[in-house]
C-alpha cells in the first residue's frame, strides 16, 4: 500500500506541484520515523500511506471542488484504494472545521467518516510540522507560516487561525508519547 501511495503522489503532484510534492515526501518521511519511533506496526502502513497521499486533492487533474481533502479523498474512493486512507486524507488536519466555512461539511462529514485515533493524531502532527519546502516547522510556526500566504478573512487564514488550540492540542498528545529528543 506504501508503494502504491508513494507512487501515485508522484505521478500526480511532483510535475505538476513541486513544492507540494517537496511537502509531502518530507511529511512521508516524517510519519516513517514516528511509526519506527513510536514502534506502531499495524497501523504503520495506513500511516505513510495516509502522509503520502495527504495533500493528492492539489493535483490539477483531481482537483474538483477547490477543497483538497475532500477532493483527494473522492479520487482515491474511485480508483478503489484502501477506505480508511481515504477517509484518513479527508479529515486531515482538521479539516472538518474549513469544510464548514466552504459549506462542505455535510458532503465531507457524510461521505466519509472521521477518525480519532492516534494515527490521525500523527497524521496530523506530521503535516502541521512540515513547512512548504518540505522543512521542520513547530506548529506554532506552520501556523504562522500559513496565516503569512493568505488574506485575513479568506478561508484558510480564518480556519487556520481558529484552529490553532486544536492544533496545539494534537501536537501535545503527540508528543507527550515521543522518545525524548524526538520531535520534528
Amino acid at each position: 500500500m506504501v508503494s502504491s501511495a508513494r507512487a501515485l503522489a508522484e505521478r500526480k503532484l511532483s510535475e505538476a506541484l513541486p513544492r507540494r510534492w517537496r511537502h509531502v515526501q518530507a511529511v512521508t518521511a516524517k510519519a516513517e520515523r514516528l511509526s519506527l519511533a513510536l514502534r506502531i506496526q499495524q497501523d504503520r502502513e495506513v500511516l505513510v500511506a495516509s502522509a503520502a497521499l495527504h495533500d493528492i486533492g492539489y493535483a490539477p487533474s483531481i482537483d474538483a471542488t477547490g477543497f483538497h481533502p475532500l477532493d483527494g479523498a473522492r479520487w482515491l474512493r474511485e480508483i478503489g484504494f484502501n477506505d480508511r486512507v481515504a477517509a484518513l486524507v479527508a479529515h486531515h488536519t482538521n479539516a472538518l472545521a474549513e469544510a464548514e466555512q466552504r459549506g462542505l461539511d455535510k458532503e465531507l462529514s457524510g461521505e466519509f467518516d472521521r477518525e480519532a485515533s492516534p494515527v490521525a493524531d500523527l497524521l496530523w502532527y506530521c503535516d502541521l510540522t512540515t513547512g512548504p519546502d518540505g522543512q521542520a516547522f513547530t506548529v506554532e510556526e506552520r501556523i504562522a507560516e500559513v496565516k503569512e500566504r493568505y488574506e485575513p478573512g479568506s478561508v484558510v487564514y480564518e480556519f487556520i487561525a481558529g484552529s490553532a488550540s486544536v492544533f496545539a492540542e494534537v501536537a501535545k498528545r503527540v508528543e507527550s508519547v515521543l522518545p525524548p529528543a524526538q520531535p520534528m
